[in-house]
C-alpha cells in the first residue's frame, strides 16, 4: 500500500465516522433515539406489628397482604433491580416481588440517601428500579435524586403510597404517587402518578 492509497484510507475513514455521528445527531434531533428514560418505584414498608419486637418488627397480616399487592403491582413493570434498608419489615415488603422476579434485593442505609440517590443515577440509567424504605427516607431520597416530592410528609399510619420518580436525560426528575394496596386511598396524584 502506497502512502497515496494509505491517506485515501484515512479520510474515507475518517469521513465514515463524521457521517455516522452526524446521522446519529440528525436522528437524536429529529426524535428518532429515545434519550435513556430511568424508573425508580418508592415505596415504604408495609404495616409494622410493633408489639413482638419494637426494635425491628415484622409486618402485621395487613402488612402482609400490602406487601403481596406491591407485588400485582410492580411485578408487570419489570423491574430489574430491588433496593432496601436491613429490616424484617422493609425485607418482608419487598420478598414476594424478588420472588416473583426471581431477584435477590440489594441492601443499602437509610441514613445515605444521597449516596443511593448517586448510586442510582450512575449505575441503573435506562434501568426500572423499587426501593422499599421507611417514612423518614423516601421524600429525601425524591429530594435528593432532584426531584420534589408531592407530600410534605409521611404520617406513621400511611403505608399506602407508591412513589414513582422518572430521571430523562437532560430534564428535571417527574415526581408521581397513587395509592396501593388494601384500604388505598385516593390520592389527588393518582392519575398522573405513572404514565404507563
Amino acid at each position: 500500500m502506497t502512502v497515496r492509497h494509505f491517506l485515501c484510507f484515512l479520510l474515507l475513514a475518517g469521513l465514515a465516522l463524521f457521517g455516522g455521528a452526524a446521522a446519529q445527531a440528525q436522528r437524536r434531533s429529529q426524535g428518532k433515539v429515545k434519550p435513556l428514560v430511568t424508573t425508580i418505584y418508592l415505596v415504604r414498608h408495609a404495616e409494622k406489628d410493633t408489639i413482638g419486637n419494637p426494635k425491628d418488627p415484622a409486618l402485621t397480616a395487613v402488612g402482609e397482604v400490602r406487601a403481596l399487592a406491591l407485588r400485582k403491582e410492580l411485578a408487570p413493570r419489570k423491574p430489574e433491580i430491588l433496593f432496601t434498608t436491613d429490616t424484617r419489615r422493609t425485607r418482608a415488603t419487598l420478598a414476594p416481588l424478588a420472588a416473583a422476579l426471581n431477584l435477590e434485593p440489594q441492601v443499602y442505609s437509610g441514613r445515605e440517601t444521597t449516596a443511593l440517590a448517586q448510586r442510582l443515577r450512575r449505575e441503573f440509567m435506562g434501568k426500572t428500579v423499587v426501593v422499599v424504605g421507611h417514612s423518614n427516607t423516601l421524600i429525601p431520597l425524591i429530594e435528593s435524586l432532584g426531584g420534589t416530592s408531592p407530600v410534605e410528609q409521611i404520617g406513621d399510619d400511611e403505608y399506602d403510597y407508591l412513589f414513582t420518580v422518572r430521571i430523562t436525560e437532560g430534564a428535571l426528575p417527574k415526581v408521581g404517587v397513587q395509592g396501593y394496596g388494601p384500604e388505598r386511598r385516593l390520592l389527588p396524584t393518582d392519575k398522573a402518578a405513572d404514565q404507563r
